[in-house]
């Protein structure tokens, strides 16, 4: 099961390495300091920053990327929406009309204090 937390993934820097799908995005930061050559050769994904591939492997990465399809998924919807600054600056709404007169009240009002 991909959403497994507990599944085993393999590590693209050293082969033999093996992690926890929930602990990998810590080895990952942990063996690129540990790995600097290796990691130099590596290109991050601009979908998953967890998948690592060889930097000419990049392109048909991106082109094959299951995350891809969430992204641009992501960005449909967002267009979809009416832009955030219409909705900010092109409100239409207004207050209702106040009738309270608060310093007329208060000089208006009773005397008496008020007790908690």
């Amino acid at each position: 099961d991909m959403l497994d937390p507990e599944r085993l993934i393999q590590c693209p820097l050293v082969k033999h390495h093996r992690i926890r799908a929930r602990r990998f995005p810590y080895h990952l930061v942990k063996c690129k300091e540990s790995n600097p050559e290796i990691a130099k050769k590596l290109a991050t994904c601009p979908f998953n920053a967890r998948h690592l591939v060889p930097q000419a492997d990049l392109s048909d990465h991106i082109m094959k990327c299951n995350d891809k399809a969430f992204m641009e998924q992501d960005v449909v919807s967002r267009s979809c929406e009416p832009p955030q600054e219409q909705l900010n600056n092109g409100s239409t709404w207004q207050a209702p009309p106040c009738d309270e007169d608060w310093e007329t009240e208060l000089l208006e009002g009773s005397e008496s204090t008020f007790v908690w």
